[in-house]
C-alpha cells in the first residue's frame, strides 16, 4: 500500500527557502520565523493578516450552539468562541486545483 505524502517540516521549509534563496538556512529559518511572527501579532492586533499571493487570515467570532456527545448521544451546549479561519486567494486556488 502506498505511503500517504507528508507536510513539509519547518526545517525542510527553511531549508527549501535557503537553497531558492542562496542564503544561509539560519537566516532562512529566522524570515520563516519573523513571517509567522507577523502573521499571529497582526491577526490578533487587527482581526485580520494577508498573505499576497496565498491567503488571508481572519479572525471570527462562533456563536454558542448546541451539539451531541458522540459517545452517549447527550445533548450539550458548545460555549462562544473565537477562532482563526484561512480563506485561500482565487490565484492560490486556481495554482493548485490545476
Amino acid at each position: 500500500m502506498p505511503r500517504k505524502p507528508s507536510a513539509m517540516t519547518k526545517t525542510q521549509v527553511a531549508a527549501e527557502l535557503a537553497q531558492t534563496l542562496d542564503i544561509p538556512k539560519k537566516a532562512a529559518a529566522l524570515i520563516f520565523e519573523e513571517i509567522t511572527n507577523l502573521a499571529v501579532r497582526e491577526t490578533k492586533k487587527n482581526g485580520v493578516f494577508q498573505l499576497p499571493g496565498i491567503g488571508k487570515l481572519t479572525k471570527a467570532q462562533r456563536k454558542e450552539r448546541w451539539g451531541r456527545n458522540p459517545a452517549t448521544g447527550e445533548k450539550i451546549k458548545i460555549a462562544a468562541k473565537t477562532v482563526v479561519k484561512m480563506r485561500l486567494s482565487k490565484a492560490f486556488k486556481e495554482a493548485v486545483v490545476r
